[in-house]
């Protein structure tokens, strides 16, 4: 695998990892994009007759789905089963280990 590869493979694995680490967890994540871009209705409208903790309890809700289907899209795109993830895992020890 060349150098460039694999750097693509490992970077694409830590945020697999990270992703993997946000959706596990309850609480908030440390970092916040703003503004996020919804429908006026459904802002309006949830707004209104739920509150704004429900509002953001939603748009976060939403995010997590999309998230998440990001998410199984990368791996497919970069590894495409667990065995190759497996495998590209084993070459970093190997490589590590080599550097040492």
């Amino acid at each position: 695998m060349k150098e460039e590869e694999y750097k693509k493979k490992h970077a694409h694995l830590m945020i697999l990892k990270s992703v993997q680490d946000y959706l596990k967890s309850d609480t908030a994540s440390s970092g916040s994009v703003f503004p996020v871009k919804i429908p006026d209705e459904l802002f309006l409208q949830i707004l209104r007759l739920d509150g704004p903790e429900a509002l953001d309890y939603l748009v976060h809700h939403i995010f997590k789905i999309g998230l998440t289907l990001w998410n199984e899209r990368l791996f497919d795109k970069e590894f495409g089963s667990p065995a190759a993830l497996n495998e590209f895992i084993d070459l970093m020890k190997r490589k590590a280990n080599k550097d040492k």
